[in-house]
């Protein structure tokens, strides 16, 4: 369901899907990350998109968000997702969650553990930013369907997904869609103001 977004050279979307996805990266394969046999005993939908990083889980606990912006000059991809986390930091701050840091390339991290992982896809003269952000899916579920990825960012030390992942619900956050939403969309306004 999306619930903002805005048309123009610089388009974005906030959005909670409707169901439980899968989603590949784009180097990703389903034998190597997934355990299928399980997602489709569960009738689980898989997808697999164009960006990189590892696969992920979509769920109606989540809050999802994406940026497509065209540029002129050469995009740093590193720069771009320091930008937004730092943004994300200082938004989410405000509704009361503590302990944000911006982790390996592009993860967001109460403490240690990560609460939000993002991607990039670049294509010519066009950036497309998306980012998942867990609110309150249990960590069971991601271990349910995926595999201990096959890369991972150096802060992660081997840690399986129940002690690396977490979710702001199970670090004390009883914060709804919308005022998460609402966090997202005010990060998107500074985003766009920046880069304008």
């Amino acid at each position: 369901m999306a619930v903002l977004d805005s048309p123009g050279e610089f388009e974005y979307s906030i959005w909670q899907p409707d169901r439980i996805y899968v989603i590949l990266g784009r180097s990703n394969t389903a034998s190597a990350s997934l355990y299928t046999q399980t997602i489709q005993n569960d009738g689980v939908m898989i997808l697999k998109r164009p960006s990189g990083g590892e696969s992920v889980i979509l769920s109606p606990k989540m809050l999802v968000f994406s940026v497509k912006m065209r540029f002129q000059n050469k995009m740093n991809s590193r720069f771009l997702f320091k930008q937004i986390n730092d943004l994300l930091i200082k938004y989410l701050s405000e509704v009361g969650i503590e302990n944000l840091h911006s982790r390996g390339i592009s993860d967001l991290s109460i403490d240690s553990r990560k609460i939000m992982g993002s991607s990039i896809y670049l294509n010519r003269d066009t950036l497309f930013y998306h980012a998942v952000l867990n609110i309150s899916e249990d960590i069971s579920l991601i271990s349910r369907y995926l595999k201990h990825p096959s890369r991972e960012p150096d802060y992660r030390r081997g840690r399986g997904h129940e002690e690396f992942v977490t979710s702001l619900y199970r670090e004390g956050y009883n914060l709804s869609f919308e005022v998460l939403a609402n966090q997202i969309f005010l990060v998107m306004k500074e985003l766009q103001s920046e880069i304008n």
